[in-house]
C-alpha cells in the first residue's frame, strides 16, 4: 500500500529544516551504500552523525507523532536512520530494495520507508520516485511538507535529475504491525471509523468498528 499525506509540517517546522541543512556539509551518498548498491546510487546526503540531522529527525517525528491519519495507517513502533538526500542535476538512484535491517547500537526492522519532499516539484525537472508494481510504475512527485509511505520491500528509484535540485528527508519506520494486509485491513477499519461517527453519531455500528479494530490490532500488534 502507498500512502501519501499532505502538510505533515507545519510551515514553521519547514522553515527550521531549511535552515539546518543550509548549515549543514553534504557528502557522497554512497557512503550509507552497500557495495551492491554502490554502483547505482548518485545522490549526496547529511553526515548522518551531524547535529542538524539529530534536530531534523526530531521536529519529523513530533509531526508523525501528532499527525492521527499517519498514526492509524501505519502503527509506527520506531522512526530511525533518517537522512537528508540531495540530488542534483544528473543525479539519481536505480532500482533497489532498502535493507531489512538498520542500525548500529540498535537495530530496527525496516517495515516502511518515508520519503518526505523538502522543495516543490517546480523547482526540479525528473527525480520522481519510482515505485514498481505489477502493472508498471508509479511516479511520484509531491509538494513541499508532503510525504509518502511504503513497503520498504517495494523496489524503486530515483529517476535523473535534468534540471534543479531535489531535496528531501528519508526515513525507515519499524511498524506495530508488521504484515502489509494486516495495517491495511486496520487502516480501513480506522476510516470507517471516522466516516460513521461523522455520519451516524454514536451508534452502534460504530461500538461493532471499534471493538473489530481494537481486537484486531491486539491479535497483530508486536510490542
Amino acid at each position: 500500500m502507498i500512502l501519501t499525506f499532505a502538510d505533515v509540517i507545519t510551515s514553521q517546522e519547514h522553515r527550521a529544516i531549511l535552515d539546518l541543512v543550509a548549515t549543514a556539509e553534504f557528502v557522497d551518498g554512497r557512503q550509507t551504500a552497500g557495495a551492491s548498491l554502490a554502483a547505482r546510487k548518485n545522490n549526496e546526503q547529511i553526515q548522518r552523525d551531524a547535529p542538524q540531522v539529530a534536530a531534523i529527525s526530531s521536529i519529523v517525528l513530533a509531526a508523525l507523532r501528532r499527525h492521527a491519519n499517519f498514526r492509524d495507517a501505519v502503527y509506527p513502533r520506531q522512526l530511525h536512520s533518517l537522512l537528508v538526500s540531495r540530488y542534483r542535476t544528473g543525479m539519481e538512484y536505480g532500482a533497489h530494495v532498502d535493507s531489512p535491517l538498520m542500525g548500529d547500537a540498535t537495530t530496527w526492522r525496516t517495515d516502511l520507508s518515508v520519503t518526505l519532499f523538502l522543495n516543490d516539484p517546480g523547482e526540479f525537472d525528473g527525480g520522481e520516485l519510482a515505485l514498481e508494481t505489477g502493472s508498471g510504475e508509479i511516479l511520484v512527485k509531491l509538494p513541499a511538507r508532503s510525504l509518502v509511505c511504503y513497503p520498504t520491500g517495494q523496489l524503486h528509484r530515483v529517476r535523473a535529475i535534468t534540471r534543479g535540485e531535489r531535496m528531501v528527508a528519508v526515513a525507515w519506520i519499524q511498524s506495530h504491525v508488521r504484515d502489509t494486509g494486516a495495517r491495511e485491513t486496520l487502516a480501513d477499519l480506522a476510516r470507517a471509523r471516522a466516516l460513521l461517527l461523522e455520519s451516524q453519531g454514536d451508534a452502534r455500528a460504530l461500538d461493532l468498528v471499534n471493538k473489530a479494530h481494537a481486537n484486531l490490532l491486539r491479535r497483530w500488534a508486536e510490542a
